[in-house]
C-alpha cells in the first residue's frame, strides 16, 4: 500500500527522532498497515526489527516506540488512547513490554500529522521533544529537570502556549526509579512498564505536541452510530456532586466537610466517564493549598485498606440482559440490574473481600499518597498494592525490627508516607536506593525467603467465617509484577475459573496484563467450566479471546471499559473500518491479534529465553496460596491447563514455542526462519 492510499484514520507517517544528534526522519505508516493495524501491534513489529537481543532498559540501544491507533483522534469512543513499547525497567528480569496511556497526547500527535514516533539514542543534556505539525525540535529542558509533574506541565505551557499537550516524567523518572511513569496534564499515565525511567535514562523530560491539522474518519455516519451505541448508556453529562464519605466496602471513611467529585473521560473522543476527578483535596506539599487530581480503580485503596476488594460474579461473567460491570454502574449510574434475568440473583451476589488490615481508612493521608504519586511520577499500583502492603505486613511479622529507615515504619502515619515516597523517588540513602529498584529486586537483595515469602498471619476470609489464610508478605505474582485479580491479597474474591484464567494470561506476558485484559466471559460458560476449570477447553477459549481482545484494544485502539462486548463481537472491526475505510472482518482482526501475540512471543524467546519450564514455574509460585474460599490448584492441574492453552495456540506443549505452521499461518514466516536459526523451532 502506498503512503498516499492512507486517506482516512491514519495520517500517514511515523517520526524517527534521534536524541543523540537531533536528526528526524520519516517512516511511512503504510510500511506496517493494515497488516499490523496500529498501536501495540506496530510497536511489537518495530521493536523486533530494530532493537537487538540482549538490550537492557537503560542501554543506549533501547528505544521508546509510541503509536496511536486508527481510531485515535477520530471521535470514535475511546479513540484517543495510545501505546508505548520499550524494555521495561520494572519487569524482573528486564523484558520488552508495553504501556497504554489516555489523555490528549495521541489525538494531538495525529492532528500534527504523525501516527507515532520512535525515540532512539540519548540526549546529551535534559531535553524536551517538541512536535509542532511537521517541525520536530529538541529543546533544552535543563530548567525543567527536577520539577514535579504538574509544575512541569504548567511551565511548558508558559513557554510554548497553553494549547500544547505534553507527556512528561517527574523526579522518579529522572532518578531512574524503576516504577516511574509518564504522565499527562490530566493525570493519565503510562505506568505499568516503568517507562518513566527509560525517559530519564535518555535525559528526556517529556514530549510536547501542537497539532493544527485534522484526522478524517472514513464513515462519519457510522462514527455517530458508534457514539450512540458503544458504551451505552454512559454518554451523558457528569455533574460535580458532593459526597460525605470515601472508600468501598469495609474501607469507607467519613470525610470532614465532605468532598466534591465528578467523572471524566481519560481521552479525546471518549463517551464514557470512568475516571474520578477529585476536587479541592489535600495537597502533599502544602498545609493550606488544595489540589484537583484524577484517580481510577486502585487509587481508592490509598484511602483505606482494611478490607480487600469485594466481588460480584458479574465483574467476570455476563448475560445478554446483564453485561455491565458494577464499577461502571457506580461511576456512571446506568439503569439498575435487569432482574427478569434468571441468573440475576447469582450474578449480583456480593462476595465480601478478605479482612487484611493493611491500613485503616484515612481520607487525608490517602489524598497525600495519591498526590505524591502523581507529582513524583510513580506507578500508583505498585505503591499501593505492593510497597505499602509489604511495609504493613513485614512490620507486623517482625521483619523490619533490625532495619533502620531513619523514621519509624508506620503506614498509618501521613508523615511516614511522605518520607518513604520521597526516599524512593530520590533514592535517598541505603533504603532509598534499595526500594528505588522496585519491590521484586528489593526483596531479593534483602533475601527473598525471609522478606518475600514469610507468611502474613493477618489475612482472614469473610467467606469462610474469619478463617486465617496464608499469604506471603510480598504480593508478587510473576515477572516482577504484583497481584491483580490473582485471587490473593488484592482483588482476592474472584472465583477459581477467573483467577486461573488471569494467571494464565500473566504467565505468557511480560507485565501485568489485567489493565487491558480482565477476564470476561458468558455466564452460561461458567456453568460448564466451574466443575473442573483445569481441564476446560471452554475456559481456554475464553482466555485466548480475552488476550486477543487485549491486543486489539491496544492496536485499533479502544479500552477495557468498552471491549470486549461479548454480545457484539464485531464492534472493534466496525470501529476500524469506520475510521479507515479499509475492510477488516472480525476474523481478520482476530488474526492481527494473533500476529501481535506471536510477535511478543518471538521477542520473549529471542531476547529472554522464554520457554514452558520458565513460565510455568514462574506463575505457579503464587498459586500455592489459597484464595478466599480456601482453593488452590495443584501442579498437575496447572500443567494440564497449560497443555490445553499451548495446544489451542498452536505452540509446542513441551517447549511452549510456536511451530512453523503457526508462524506462517499469521504471515510471520521471517520470524519462523529466525527461530529456526536460534534452535527454537519445534519439530
Amino acid at each position: 500500500m502506498e503512503n498516499n492510499e492512507l486517506k482516512y484514520g491514519y495520517v500517514g507517517k511515523i517520526a524517527r527522532i534521534n536524541l543523540t544528534d537531533g536528526s528526524v526522519s520519516v517512516v511511512p505508516t503504510a510500511q506496517y498497515v493494515p497488516k499490523y493495524v496500529g498501536g501495540r501491534l506496530i510497536c511489537n513489529r518495530i521493536f523486533y526489527d530494530e532493537v537487538p537481543a540482549g538490550t537492557k532498559a537503560f542501554d543506549l540501544e533501547n528505544k521508546i516506540i509510541y503509536m496511536t491507533g486508527a481510531t485515535t483522534g477520530t471521535g470514535i469512543p475511546t479513540g484517543g488512547r495510545s501505546v508505548f513499547g520499550s524494555i521495561a525497567p520494572n519487569a524482573y528480569p528486564e523484558m520488552y513490554a508495553w504501556s497504554g496511556i489516555g489523555g490528549w497526547g495521541g489525538a494531538e500527535l495525529k492532528f500534527a500529522g504523525w501516527d507515532g514516533f520512535i525515540l532512539e539514542g540519548k540526549a546529551e543534556k535534559p531535553t524536551l521533544v517538541f512536535i509542532e505539525d511537521d517541525e520536530i525540535r529538541l529543546l533544552d529542558a535543563t530548567g525543567l529537570w527536577g520539577m514535579l509533574v504538574h509544575p512541569t506541565q504548567r511551565k511548558i505551557e508558559e513557554m510554548l502556549g497553553d494549547d500544547v499537550k505534553s507527556m512528561v516524567i517527574g523526579p522518579a523518572g529522572e532518578n531512574l526509579m524503576r516504577n516511574a511513569s509518564v504522565t499527562t496534564s490530566n493525570d493519565n499515565v503510562a505506568a505499568k512498564a516503568g517507562l518513566g525511567a527509560v525517559f530519564g535514562s535518555k535525559n528526556l523530560k517529556g514530549v510536547t505536541i501542537r497539532g493544527t491539522g485534522t484526522v478524517v474518519p472514513y464513515d462519519i455516519p457510522k462514527l455517530f452510530e458508534l457514539r450512540r451505541t458503544m458504551g451505552q448508556p454512559y454518554m451523558r453529562p457528569s455533574p460535580v456532586i458532593h459526597e460525605e464519605t470515601h472508600g468501598m466496602a469495609g474501607n469507607t471513611v467519613p470525610v470532614e466537610g465532605g468532598w466534591d467529585r465528578g467523572q471524566v473521560a481519560c481521552s479525546h473522543g471518549c463517551n464514557q466517564h470512568c475516571c474520578r476527578l477529585m476536587l479541592n483535596v489535600p495537597s502533599a506539599f502544602s498545609e493550606t493549598e488544595k489540589v484537583n487530581q484524577v484517580e481510577k480503580c486502585v487509587g481508592i485503596f490509598a484511602y483505606g485498606f482494611r478490607e480487600d476488594c469485594g466481588w460480584s460474579p458479574i465483574m467476570t461473567w455476563e448475560t445478554e440482559k446483564n453485561f455491565v460491570l458494577p464499577c461502571k454502574m457506580l461511576s456512571c449510574e446506568p439503569p439498575p440490574p435487569d432482574f427478569t434475568d434468571e441468573h440475576a440473583p447469582k450474578l449480583f451476589e456480593f462476595v465480601p473481600g478478605d479482612i487484611v488490615d493493611y491500613w485503616q481508612p484515612d481520607f487525608h493521608k490517602g489524598s497525600v499518597m495519591m498526590h505524591m504519586c502523581n507529582e513524583y511520577g510513580i506507578d500508583k499500583w505498585d505503591v499501593i498494592v505492593w510497597y505499602f502492603t509489604w511495609l504493613s505486613m513485614a512490620k507486623k511479622e517482625g521483619l523490619l525490627d533490625d532495619m533502620d529507615f531513619g523514621m519509624e515504619v508506620d503506614v498509618e502515619n501521613e508523615e511516614f508516607v511522605k518520607y518513604f515516597l520521597d526516599m524512593i523517588c530520590y533514592r535517598k540513602g541505603k533504603y532509598g536506593q534499595l526500594f528505588g529498584e522496585g519491590m521484586a529486586r528489593a526483596t531479593r537483595a534483602l533475601g527473598r525467603e525471609k522478606y518475600g515469602k514469610t507468611i502474613y498471619h493477618g489475612r482472614r476470609s469473610q467467606v469462610l467465617g474469619g478463617k486465617q489464610l496464608d499469604i506471603p508478605v510480598s504480593l508478587e505474582a510473576a515477572w516482577g509484577m504484583s497481584y491483580h485479580w490473582q485471587g490473593r491479597g488484592y482483588e482476592a474474591t474472584i472465583n477459581k475459573p477467573g483467577w486461573m484464567a488471569v494467571a494464565l494470561e500473566l504467565m505468557t506476558c511480560t507485565r501485568d496484563n489485567q489493565t487491558v485484559a480482565h477476564y470476561h466471559d458468558k455466564y452460561e460458560h461458567l456453568l460448564q467450566i466451574e466443575g473442573d476449570p483445569a481441564h476446560s477447553p471452554l475456559l481456554i477459549d475464553g482466555v485466548i479471546m480475552n488476550e486477543n481482545k487485549g491486543e486489539i484494544k491496544d492496536s485499533v485502539v479502544c479500552c477495557e471499559w468498552q471491549s470486549p462486548e461479548l454480545y457484539w463481537t464485531s464492534m472493534e472491526a466496525e470501529m476500524y473500518e469506520a475510521a479507515t475505510g479499509i475492510p477488516m472482518s472480525e476474523a481478520e482482526l482476530n488474526d492481527a491479534a494473533e500476529r501481535s501475540k506471536l510477535l511478543l512471543r518471538a521477542i520473549e524467546m529471542r531476547d529472554h529465553g522464554r520457554c514452558r519450564e520458565m513460565e510455568v514455574s514462574e506463575i505457579y509460585q503464587g498459586l500455592v496460596y489459597p484464595d478466599p474460599r480456601g482453593e488452590t490448584v495443584t501442579w498437575e492441574e496447572w500443567n494440564d491447563f497449560v497443555d490445553l492453552y499451548y495446544e489451542k495456540r498452536g505452540w509446542d506443549k513441551l517447549t511452549g514455542w510456536p511451530t512453523r505452521e503457526t508462524w506462517e499461518r499469521y504471515g510471520l514466516a521471517d520470524i519462523a526462519d529466525d527461530m529456526e536459526k536460534l534452535g527454537m523451532l519445534p519439530a
